[in-house]
């Protein structure tokens, strides 16, 4: 006789923390001529670098393992293809005991944005420059991208992830707890977390970069809900740019129940909308119906 089918829902086993790492310190973030002569996505690390990525792999081990308190914990990585997060990811990996991580995939999605031709030096100085003056969301490099680009296909990317959660394709244990590292750049993870948080395009705009090997931890809250403020202080969210209504939500966050995001957000309609109406749309309704008499 064959077996009926479970029509019960299959709980989702969240991953406990989303950690972003920006890769280490490249050729390129220390002589801006190197791309005249290599290719971005082979611009390697420097010797800092490496020993940049060293280190936070030990530190990311510290947060994932809770302060080496916990030992039921995995980990799953996600790498830009470009040289300098594949190596970055290579070091950080020292860190870690080959039992504890389930995988790795290359995601081509959070790779850096395209900046189009560098090969002109005095042009590129000069095309950032403008960019400066027109906003870093939606200016758009000479055959290249613009953040908003960039936004698209990590967007993209989050519904891959949700999908690798909800399948259980990362063949997760749900008694241990989930850390998903992902390894990429400045811009995609900044655009990553607008996307997550629902942060609006002038949000973005005061946001900071990160620097070399610095990395933001999303960890789930009391509720059920992501929050930065689980593992940062107000004091590093400010640095990075929050406004005090976005590191207030992330402190609601903390400690919120999941699902009450669109009932809460502290900007979700003081952005849109500065006044209105005193009670219901009452002349509206009128010539509602005034209209359907007609009729």
């Amino acid at each position: 006789m064959r077996k009926m089918l479970d029509s019960s829902p299959r709980q989702r086993a969240l991953p406990k923390r989303i950690i972003l790492v920006r890769h280490g310190e490249s050729a390129g973030n220390i002589d801006g001529t190197a791309y005249t002569t290599t290719p971005d996505n082979k611009i390697p690390l420097t010797t800092q670098g490496v020993e940049q990525a060293k280190l936070a792999g030990s530190r990311i081990c510290n947060v994932v393992s809770d302060g080496n308190s916990s030992s039921n914990w995995k980990v799953y990585f996600y790498v830009s293809p470009y040289l300098r997060t594949r190596s970055t990811l290579r070091e950080i990996g020292r860190s870690f005991p080959r039992s504890s991580v389930i995988g790795a995939r290359e995601e081509c999605r959070i790779r850096e944005q395209d900046f189009g031709n560098f090969q002109i030096a005095e042009r590129m100085k000069a095309i950032k420059e403008t960019r400066e003056r027109f906003g870093r969301f939606y200016y758009r490099f000479p055959e290249g991208e613009s953040a908003s680009d960039v936004y698209d296909r990590v967007s993209s990317f989050l519904e891959s992830l949700w999908r690798d959660i909800d399948m259980n394709r990362l063949h997760h244990d749900q008694h241990d707890d989930l850390n998903l590292v992902i390894v990429s750049h400045g811009l995609a993870i900044r655009v990553f977390l607008m996307k997550w948080f629902k942060w609006t395009v002038e949000q973005f705009e005061y946001l900071n970069n990160l620097g070399n090997c610095e990395f933001r931890v999303m960890q789930l809250g009391n509720g059920g809900e992501y929050s930065l403020a689980v593992n940062h202080t107000d004091e590093e969210m400010q640095e990075w740019g929050l406004s005090p209504e976005m590191i207030e939500d992330q402190q609601w966050r903390a400690r919120a129940n999941k699902g009450d995001w669109n009932e809460k957000c502290l900007w979700y309609l003081d952005t849109f909308f500065d006044q209105f109406a005193d009670s219901k749309c009452e002349d509206g309704d009128d010539k509602i119906s005034e209209a359907k008499g007609v009729l």
